[in-house]
């Protein structure tokens, strides 16, 4: 007779400690066996067959299964659809309950609510905890129960609720001896899934503490090591955020404030999912995008003639990285100066950045071209001259990326300045006056 077991379904949160679902699944009384899907829903989807993201989560899968094997355990990773993998692991296993974390994006939950279905039919509970925030989307509400709109109040509010017990970390790394005793079982290389390795070198996981305490000084500068570079293990939950918004509080509040960020987004995607694909202020879908394709190549490929737009294209094409402040000028350049629709920035984004994650790629860049959660009109267009000037006076990140600029085979700009900022005001003034 097989044992009954309890499944933990490892998605967005690819770590053994301070993991939610993992921590009740380990303390459900059933021995746990730990589990990994790739999605050929979202594989399929990957142009690139060398995708670092791809890349990443595979070393993330290698190490905890380092770590398990030492519980005797196995990390069991299959590739194909999910309803298909969990319809196959029914066969093979006689699975009591299922254990996971939410998840929050709009294909997440029509996925979850498959394998709710599916597991309801063979009278198998499927539990889901918070894990991947502090505050989920109806937690963090106006006096009169709306979501906010605006990030500021949000952010008062979010610290407002924030108590210890919030923080609180679940003790999943202290419950080892209860996964399922296995053989150890392999992972398929990448290979095997259809992708290629780059032998990229991937952010450390480790917290600088010396980097966040001096974080409200030093981020704005993208030649300077001003940030953690922990974007993409929160997106795949390689690190706990409630282990981060802990050091945040200790440390640094400007830091704390961009963990408040990410959730606020998280939140607007969750209460307003239209943003997916039309603004979050509706009446900015009238806008006229020119959508010249070739100056959109030349936004790609960092040869628009302006070295600080130039320069962040060609680190995301190169690493998957780019820094914050620059993000914020090549998206405004994109939509403001070329008068190309956001959409088209922020799926280039989806495939190139290595942290990509939808609620705040499309909030940075709804916000970017003024037609998302912002106080600020419209009118907002960064001048990429006076940006670099002011945050890389010495130009290291622009010649360490565009290292023929100031040489004739550096190119000319494509638009000038000023026309393309009179420009855009008129062209945005006009659509939203016929509202």
């Amino acid at each position: 007779m097989r044992p009954q077991i309890a499944v933990f379904w490892f998605r967005r949160d690819l770590r053994l400690e301070d993991n939610a679902g993992l921590c009740h699944a380990l303390q459900s009384g059933r021995p746990v066996l730990p589990l990994f899907i790739f999605d050929r829903e979202i594989l399929d989807e990957l142009e690139d067959k060398k995708d670092r993201r791809v890349e990443f989560i595979h070393q993330a899968l290698s190490e905890m299964q380092t770590e398990l094997r030492r519980a005797g355990s196995s990390l069991l990773v299959r590739c194909g659809k999910p309803v298909q993998v969990w319809k196959q692991l029914l066969e093979e296993f006689d699975v009591a309950a299922a254990y996971a974390n939410h998840d929050y994006e709009p294909y997440a939950i029509r996925r979850d609510r498959e394998i709710a279905e599916l597991l309801k039919e063979r009278g198998i509970p499927f539990h889901t905890f918070k894990d991947q925030v502090i505050f989920e989307k109806s937690e963090v509400l106006s006096a009169r129960g709306n979501p906010y709109t605006v990030y500021t109040p949000y952010r008062n509010r979010w610290k407002e609720l924030l108590t210890g017990e919030a923080l609180k970390p679940f003790p999943s790394e202290s419950l080892q001896e209860n996964f399922w005793k296995s053989g150890a079982l392999p992972i398929p290389g990448l290979s095997e899934i259809g992708f290629e390795a780059t032998g990229a070198a991937f952010p450390a996981k480790a917290l600088r503490e010396e980097i966040v305490r001096d974080y409200h000084r030093r981020r704005n500068f993208p030649a300077v090591p001003g940030t953690t570079r922990l974007g993409v293990h929160l997106r795949f939950g390689t690190v706990s955020v409630r282990q981060l918004a802990r050091r945040a509080l200790e440390l640094n509040d400007a830091w704390l404030d961009e963990l408040i960020w990410r959730e606020f987004f998280m939140m607007i995607l969750g209460h307003f999912s239209y943003v997916v694909d039309q603004p979050f202020k509706e009446k900015y879908a009238a806008i006229p995008w020119r959508n010249d394709e070739n100056e959109f190549a030349a936004w790609r490929e960092g040869k628009t003639g302006y070295p600080l737009v130039d320069a962040g294209m060609r680190e995301l094409n190169a690493s998957g990285f780019m820094h914050n402040r620059v993000r914020m000028v090549v998206a405004s350049f994109l939509t403001k100066h070329l008068l190309i629709d956001w959409r088209w920035g922020e799926r280039y984004f989806a495939k190139k950045l290595l942290d990509y994650e939808l609620a705040s790629n499309n909030g940075n860049w709804q916000w970017a071209a003024g037609c998302g959660c912002d106080a600020a009109p419209y009118f907002r267009i960064f001048n990429p001259a006076a940006q670099a000037e002011k945050f890389d006076p010495q130009s290291e990140y622009l010649k360490k990326w565009a290292p023929e600029l100031n040489s004739p085979a550096y190119p000319a700009p494509i638009v000038e300045h000023k026309f393309a900022r009179q420009r855009v005001l008129e062209v945005f003034k006009k659509a939203l006056e016929k509202q």
